[in-house]
């Protein structure tokens, strides 16, 4: 009776145990987990749409790691992680990493973002030009320093191209670790320009909040002869979608993992009405503007 007794609690512990241990969870567009490369110059709006995803589909996890772009674009084309975020398209050699695998690559504008200018609430220039901003770039010193958000960032490569320059001058050009970072300095310091995704302003960081009733964003008017040449425009919402701020980038989710799977559905949902209103509640440009719809009554 003993021993029977005995394998009796055996074989209970044991089938406790097989019910504790967590199922395998379904890999499906809402379901799973999805390992994802983020730009940390548009990290607030995509941890946003992931908070809110997360809620709406609680079997959906995701391993995010956010570091500028020159950082996370090495182990996204060595197929370490699939899914990636950035405010770029792929380069056509970087497609070729994927391309030649046979692996379609699947890329989805969700967002219209810009590159704020910051400067100390308390500085009194409130407008620059694209053209200050070259010159600055390419060493023709204006007494004005530029700070970047970090050096392998996605902004740098942005104002790289723009003034067509390899490397930034000696002087007058400097990058902080962080877009944080920038923002602290620009709240202590008049002597400096910040630059940085515009998201970060819009951001509803209450730790930032601090020192970003401490900062203003500069007007910028464009090269002549572009679109926004004619006065001086701020990163506005507004501006955003129309296309007339300056400094303006598309921010994309590109996936990779050749599959019907999370990626996709996260991808997808970006898209979707509420993922465009989270968009359009953050402050940037939503990639399509949803229709309202109003209902009239008789009282």
């Amino acid at each position: 009776m003993k021993n029977f007794l005995y394998i009796f609690f055996i074989l209970a512990f044991v089938s406790c145990k097989r019910k504790d241990k967590p199922a395998n969870v379904k890999e499906t567009r809402t379901s799973g987990t999805l390992k994802i490369l983020i730009d940390e110059s548009v990290s607030p709006i995509v941890q946003e749409q992931i908070d809110i995803f997360s809620l709406d589909y609680p079997a959906a996890k995701f391993e995010t790691t956010i570091k500028p772009e020159e950082k996370i674009i090495p182990a996204f084309l060595n197929d370490s992680v699939r899914v990636i975020v950035m405010p770029r398209l792929l380069t056509k050699e970087e497609e070729k990493y994927y391309n030649q695998r046979g692996i379609r690559i699947n890329s989805t504008r969700f967002a219209v973002d810009g590159i704020a200018l910051i400067t100390n609430k308390d500085n009194i220039d409130s407008t620059i030009t694209v053209k200050e901003v070259v010159d600055i770039l390419q060493g023709k010193s204006s007494g004005k320093k530029l700070v970047f958000d970090n050096a392998y960032s996605s902004t740098f490569q942005y104002f790289k191209q723009l003034a067509n320059i390899s490397q930034f001058p000696a002087q007058g050009v400097y990058s902080k670790n962080s877009s944080t970072e920038v923002i602290k300095l620009i709240a202590n310091d008049k002597n400096f320009i910040g630059i940085l995704g515009v998201n970060w302003i819009f951001d509803r960081n209450t730790k930032l909040a601090e020192y970003l009733s401490k900062v203003k964003t500069l007007g910028v008017k464009n090269l002549k002869g572009r679109k926004g040449d004619d006065q001086f425009y701020k990163p506005t919402q507004d501006n955003l979608i129309n296309g007339i701020y300056p400094f303006l980038r598309n921010v994309n989710i590109i996936d990779c993992e050749g599959r019907d799977g999370l990626g996709t559905g996260f991808a997808t949902w970006l898209r979707s009405q509420r993922g465009q209103l989270i968009v359009l509640k953050s402050g940037l440009g939503p990639h399509k503007l949803m229709p309202r719809e109003i209902n009239l009554t008789k009282e």
